[in-house]
């Protein structure tokens, strides 16, 4: 989405007053119903007037009620608010009320949005290419292809002390003529009368959505992700009680984790790398005991084989050690085998022959997809598949194994 509000008045004979432009600390309101329409079978009311933001330039609309009906969303149609209702009201006098701490929220993260944005140009030259805010984080598309850590620490460090400032944050209405008396962030996309908001002396943008009266109210502005999209880059943020909230479930896991390494919350992190390497040292140790342990199984099965097909399905085994005993098996003699294990909550199923037998096992795939659901592949002498019908594994195995037999002519040695 783009990072402004259109910026724009409501179009003029639009039926409703816009009250979040008057006051956006206005919580309560009265208003008359001037049209009750339907959208996606949901009644949709068109008011005189209302405190609820629609939907837009990557702001949520509000939550709250009307008359004690909840207000699923609100959405502007070619200017109309409509308000999509859980259920009809009788009207046509009602009340509405917004849930404040959404709105406020939404009012932290988009003046954050704001700041942060004019310190990535200010410090780094990046121009905001995309916000959208979330129901628990934001994301702010910053067009740079990469940013060193220490750089990103400047950008916060320059954004909170906009905020820790104080700044009063003001909002009015441009003349598009006069537009370019006002020291815009980025140019305006839409024409006409056009909405400013401006942290005080800081930053100048065109938007309708809802901001704070204060810098100080946004609080803290943290950035906690950043990904690659696009060529550009994408940061995710928190702020004001999101960031609160962040930080308190991130300390509280720290402090879980050094409990159970019985250490300094500064030391998990070092205790973690060491835990991680032990981790691979160990599955690399098992990794070569399960081969070695395949290879003893392959030849007790392969002495006990009554024929050139092996087939067998396991409950505790993974499909890992599975697949080590089938080429152990082929290995060890002349075979084509079936194995199957359900021990990982879904079915695997490992198909593999000795390099004698001239049988493409990739015909077995369509037989065993008329039977069951199952996705993998392989070449001609090594198929894997997996499948979450589980049930159907011994079938599967059956059908296999029946077909390699119907295949004997070519299962025997070239």
């Amino acid at each position: 989405m783009a990072d402004q509000n259109s910026g724009d008045i409501p179009k003029a004979g639009a039926p409703t007053r816009r009250l979040y432009f008057e006051d956006a600390y206005l919580r309560e309101f009265d208003a008359e119903v001037l049209e009750t329409r339907s959208r996606e079978g949901k009644p949709a009311l068109v008011l005189d007037r209302t405190c609820f933001y629609p939907e837009s330039g990557g702001q949520p609309s509000d939550k709250g009620e009307i008359d004690g009906v909840e207000v699923l969303e609100v959405v502007d149609e070619d200017g109309v608010i409509l308000h999509v209702m859980a259920a009809g009201v009788a009207g046509p006098a009602v009340h509405g009320r917004i849930d404040w701490p959404t709105r406020f929220g939404h009012m932290q993260q988009h003046t954050g949005q704001h700041i942060l944005s004019q310190a990535f140009f200010e410090i780094l030259k990046g121009e905001t290419v995309g916000f959208h805010l979330g129901p628990e984080v934001s994301t702010l598309e910053i067009g740079l292809p990469s940013v060193p850590d220490e750089a990103l620490d400047r950008v916060e460090d320059r954004a909170c002390a906009v905020v820790w400032e104080d700044l009063e944050v003001k909002t009015s209405f441009v003349p598009e003529e006069r537009i370019g008396e006002v020291p815009l962030r980025r140019p305006p996309k839409k024409h006409g009368l056009l909405r400013v908001v401006e942290v005080s002396g800081y930053d100048y943008s065109a938007c309708g959505g809802t901001h704070c009266r204060r810098s100080g109210e946004v609080g803290l502005i943290k950035i906690i992700g950043v990904e690659r999209i696009r060529g550009r880059l994408r940061f995710t943020f928190v702020c004001g009680g999101r960031a609160l909230a962040d930080y308190r479930r991130k300390d509280r896991e720290i402090h879980r984790l050094a409990a159970g390494f019985s250490s300094a919350d500064r030391e998990v992190a070092v205790q973690v790398e060491r835990l991680s390497a032990d981790h691979k040292a160990l599955k690399k140790r098992a990794g070569r005991l399960e081969e070695r342990l395949a290879a003893f199984e392959a030849r007790e099965a392969a002495a006990g084989a009554a024929g050139p097909v092996i087939a067998e399905i396991f409950g505790d085994k993974t499909a890992v050690e599975a697949r080590f005993l089938a080429l152990g098996i082929i290995r060890s003699g002349e075979f084509a085998v079936v194995l199957a294990t359900s021990g990982e909550g879904q079915g695997h199923i490992i198909l593999a022959r000795s390099e004698a037998y001239a049988v493409d096992l990739r015909g077995l795939i369509p037989v065993l997809g008329a039977r069951l659901e199952v996705k993998g592949g392989g070449g001609p002498s090594l198929v894997e598949l997996v499948t979450p019908e589980v049930g159907k594994l011994g079938e599967a195995v059956e059908a296999a194994r029946a077909w390699l037999e119907a295949s004997e002519a070519k299962l025997r040695p070239a």
